[in-house]
């Protein structure tokens, strides 16, 4: 993982120049260029119902005014990135959010927007490099997220990065698995695979 900044890091920084190279992705600040992406993402049907949510119903003009807002304002208790291939097709976003410094935790979640890129790793590789960033530069000891029990192809992403299950959740009509990394579980995979590059 390469990280792009010249800040020095204390707890999450503003995204704001930062840059994180993963294998087959880049995490970088989200810019109002990509607001055409995600409200084309947010107003699809299918890729509602993979987030449990409803298609998004507002006009592009709507959504820009928001979508400005909230890139420009306080991430206080948000760190949203977008991802992009390594050479630079912007395909998704991944966001920690819910940042609960005194618990130590916080919740993440993914969007791949762009259907091409599914099922090749690009998903599996933005979230490893998120929480690779996350626990290395930060003290949080805890990684959580939910995914509607169907999606078995996003847990199967989400255990490949760690992630375990940890409980269910039912938020009518929806049932999600609930899933998390801890730092503890990160660090013991950390010394797996430097086990694995020495043999």
């Amino acid at each position: 993982m390469k990280i792009h900044d010249s800040s020095s890091l204390v707890g999450l920084p503003p995204t704001k120049g930062l840059v994180i190279e993963g294998k087959l992705v880049r995490l970088r600040e989200k810019k109002i260029s990509d607001a055409h992406d995600e409200y084309r993402w947010y107003a699809d049907k299918e890729l509602s119902e993979l987030d449990a949510t409803s298609p998004l119903n507002m006009s592009f003009a709507v959504f820009l005014l928001d979508y400005s807002l909230e890139i420009r304002s306080s991430q206080f208790r948000r760190f949203p990135m977008a991802v992009e291939t390594l050479d630079g097709k912007h395909i998704g976003s991944c966001t920690v959010y819910d940042i609960d410094e005194k618990k130590g935790e916080a919740q993440i979640g993914i969007l791949i927007g762009e259907r091409e890129y599914w099922e090749h790793g690009y998903g599996t590789d933005a979230m490893k490099t998120m929480t690779d960033f996350v626990f290395r530069t930060t003290t949080l000891n805890r990684l959580y997220l939910k995914t509607l029990d169907w999606n078995t192809r996003a847990q199967k992403s989400f255990a490949k990065v760690g992630f375990v299950p940890c409980g269910e959740l039912q938020r009518s009509p929806y049932h999600f698995k609930l899933m998390e990394l801890t730092r503890e579980r990160w660090e013991s995979l950390q010394s797996h695979a430097g086990e694995e590059k020495v043999l």
